[in-house]
């Protein structure tokens, strides 16, 4: 039976080492059996040497077989141990986090130790004080016994596959070579989009179409999966989301609540708007889900407007400061509106290729109340790099989950440009055109750091928007060199008025020069926008104090 004591010394990297040695091995068994498999019996040999030589290769070939069904067998089930026992630490460090900020000790047994009961409190708050820390209690025993279910069950199921392989009981399958036991290699944990990407591709036919009608729940926010496979994923999720959340916030708003505890449940509130937020966008129809995570302090999700899969051209849309997920379901019109215009575009004047867009809110953008926080702060760029590492993989991602690249656009507004811009400073991001609306800036004073093809960046600022003449992160975008400028003023074309915008927030606006021009560069049409130096007042304004 399984301590707690274990438990606490389980190692998940020890497993992820004897699950690489395993890849390993199986790779040099399957290519020694494909090379023995391949192997010939001499022409016009015959005879009763012949027959016992046939009799003996066929008999080391199932050996073989059996052998490598073995080891692969093994691996897959170390594999699983592995992202179970790393699943089952966090569980582990949380439930010590939490017993040790509310003074509770969790003891080698597993057992629950009142270590630093609270001192001093007030006589009309004692009743209240004892009933909240037994409820702290209970829930502290309850995931403890919960851990130690699912701990003795992994163990159980590695033993069992150990056992089974060592006492020969695992049957190979019907293996035609390496590429066969490839296929059922394990997804890599934390695998970048290239090398997830690679996974998917090296299934069977069988797995992939297996994967496909019902995908496990992790393949809904791996970067570099199919995106109709990720979508059923993460659509599949959202019920057991909502409930968990449900029942976190149940625990919450048991008995009085301290102030940390008050933000944990306007967190968890706030995560359940989200979701609802999400499932009206996917009513919308023609929608995919390419992200849900509702951990940290807020949720992130991404929602994309026709098929990712097939279209020929992709945009990838990142709001700005204060963006969640509840509150900015009007990105996801804007893009279905952007995305017509595009295909307008695509279809009269261009290559007729069908275009999908994407409303990126896949990190914790900074908020209002976050202002006074050097890490989160919208003055900062800390929160503009981490949030550009996330959008990069995801882009990355787009390219390497199809056989077939396509012309894939970034757009960015306000901070969202921002995280843009220090997206397009990773290497091999995949973005073929960046547009960077109302920025305060890239992170830059290059653009030949953006890793765009030269004349590829595009930034468009609307009269009296003021957070366009900051400059705050790499300089003013209008007077970098090599960026091209974009017009948000009144216009024609042909025989069609498009209105200008003004302001910090009207980018989009239907109909307008803006929305115009974004529309071209997604198409992959940007000879056809109407170009605008963009320049007003404010950098007037900048130049002269610069």
């Amino acid at each position: 039976m399984v301590s707690f004591a274990d438990v606490r010394r389980w190692k998940p990297d020890t497993l992820e080492d004897v699950f690489r040695t395993l890849g390993k091995r199986t790779d040099e068994l399957t290519g020694i059996g494909d090379e023995f498999n391949s192997a010939e019996q001499p022409a016009g040999w015959s005879g009763p040497a012949a027959e016992n030589a046939a009799n003996r290769h066929g008999a080391s070939a199932k050996h073989m077989r059996t052998l490598i069904a073995e080891v692969s067998s093994v691996r897959e089930a170390v594999g699983r141990a592995a992202e179970e026992v790393e699943r089952i630490r966090k569980r582990l460090n949380a439930a010590e986090h939490k017993a040790h900020a509310s003074g509770f000790e969790i003891t080698e047994e597993g057992g629950v130790r009142d270590a630093n009961p609270p001192q001093d409190v007030p006589a009309a708050e004692v009743e209240q004080v004892k009933q909240q820390r037994l409820r702290i209690r209970d829930e502290l025993v309850a995931e403890i016994e919960s851990i130690l279910d699912d701990a003795e069950r992994i163990d159980g199921d590695l033993a069992k596959v150990l056992v089974a392989a060592e006492q020969d009981e695992i049957a190979p399958g019907p293996l035609s070579g390496a590429r066969t036991v490839a296929a059922a290699a394990k997804a890599p944990k934390d695998g970048s989009p290239a090398e997830n990407a690679a996974w998917w591709k090296s299934l069977s036919d069988a797995k992939r179409a297996e994967y496909t009608e019902n995908p496990p729940a992790w393949l809904g926010n791996r970067d570099g999966i199919p995106a109709a496979v990720r979508d059923k994923a993460n659509r599949a999720r959202i019920d057991d989301e909502r409930s968990a959340l449900r029942a976190e916030r149940a625990k919450l708003a048991q008995g009085g609540l301290s102030d940390d505890e008050k933000g944990e449940l306007e967190n968890v509130d706030a995560k359940l708007k989200s979701i609802d937020a999400v499932e009206k966008m996917l009513a919308r129809g023609d929608r995919q889900l390419l992200l849900l995570d509702t951990g940290g302090e807020r949720a992130k999700a991404a929602v994309a407007v026709g098929n990712v899969d097939t279209a020929d051209h992709v945009s990838v849309y990142t709001p700005g400061f204060n963006t969640t997920v509840d509150g900015s379901l009007n990105a996801d019109k804007q893009m279905d509106q952007l995305r017509r215009q595009a295909q307008f575009e695509s279809d009269r004047h261009g290559d007729g290729g069908k275009v999908a867009t994407v409303t990126w809110v896949g990190t914790e953008f900074p908020q209002w109340s976050e202002v006074s926080d050097p890490d989160r702060s919208v003055a900062g760029s800390k929160s503009a790099e981490e949030g550009g590492n996330k959008l990069a993989e995801f882009c990355e991602g787009i390219n390497a989950s199809r056989d077939k690249e396509p012309h894939l656009t970034a757009i960015g507004h306000s901070y969202g440009s921002t995280i843009t811009g220090y997206a397009m400073q990773q290497q091999g991001h995949g973005v073929d055109d960046a547009v960077f609306s109302g920025s305060p800036g890239v992170g830059t004073d290059n653009v030949k750091d953006l890793n765009l093809p030269d004349g590829h960046a595009y930034r468009i600022e609307a009269k009296n928007d003021w957070v366009a003449d900051l400059g705050r992160f790499g300089g003013d975008p209008s007077h970098l060199d090599g960026m091209t400028g974009l017009s948000a003023k009144d216009a024609t074309v042909g025989d069609h008025e498009l209105k200008g915008v003004e302001g910090h927030s009207s980018y989009f606006t239907p109909n307008s020069t803006s929305q115009y021009n974004m529309s071209t560069v997604v198409a992959g049409l940007p000879d056809r926008a109407i170009k605008d130096d963009g320049r007003g007042f404010g950098d007037a304004i900048s130049g002269i104090i610069s």
